[in-house]
């Protein structure tokens, strides 16, 4: 996949940049640090420039993730909630209010949440979803990822940039932090589940050691 993303970036310049990155965002196994970080390479040898490379690769990110907002969209927090009432929630043991809490909690923390999920690894692609559920304002949804985004690849492209030739060791080098993140992430969402299913079943029994039953004759 490697020596796909450098001839197609090679062929292609900016305009390659710009695919890549807005499948990436929609297909988060394509690693965007060997795209970034080859990308500032180039403009150490060729006329591309390093504004223009993260430019592209801005706008690419940008295009992607609102691809994905529309499928947030079309997934509604109704729609979601509907298929909790029946045997999904019930083999996920979620329910609608569920639904209702996790909406709450993105309406009160969702801009900080989009943000800084645009520098974690496939995260910063799938953050969209949740963002087109809970129907962020799309003008906000578009300053927080231009802007985060943006961060990100000045990053990546810089560093590519300086170290020239050695751009590969870079994207090595964020290779390892997208797995190291990814395993943090996976680990947390784990834990999460765990409390969440524990809370819910001592839930139930305290309900149900409440009740009082019904006196015999």
């Amino acid at each position: 996949m490697e020596n796909m993303i450098i001839s197609l970036v090679n062929q292609l310049g900016y305009f390659g940049i710009f695919l890549l990155i807005a499948v990436e965002n929609i297909f988060p196994p394509i690693p965007s640090e060997v795209i970034l970080t080859f990308g500032g390479f180039l403009t150490t040898y060729t006329d591309l420039q390093v504004w223009g490379v993260v430019v592209a690769a801005t706008l690419g990110s940008v295009a992607g993730a609102l691809v994905l907002y529309a499928v947030g969209c079309f997934l509604s927090p109704e729609k979601l909630s509907s298929w909790l009432d029946g045997r999904l929630g019930r083999i996920l043991h979620l329910k609608r209010s569920d639904v209702e809490k996790a909406q709450g909690w993105f309406d009160r923390r969702g801009k900080l949440t989009v943000f800084l999920c645009r520098f974690v690894p496939i995260v910063r692609s799938l953050i969209s979803i949740p963002a087109g559920m809970a129907r962020m304002h799309v003008g906000v949804f578009l300053v927080l990822t231009t802007v985060g985004t943006a961060l990100w690849n000045v990053v990546l492209v810089s560093l590519g940039a300086l170290f020239g030739a050695s751009w590969e060791k870079i994207a090595g080098y964020f290779d390892t932090y997208s797995t190291v993140a990814l395993l943090v992430i996976v680990v947390a969402v784990v834990v999460g589940g765990i409390v969440f299913y524990k809370k819910r079943v001592s839930r139930k029994a305290t309900a149900k050691s409440d009740e009082v039953p019904p006196e015999q004759e």
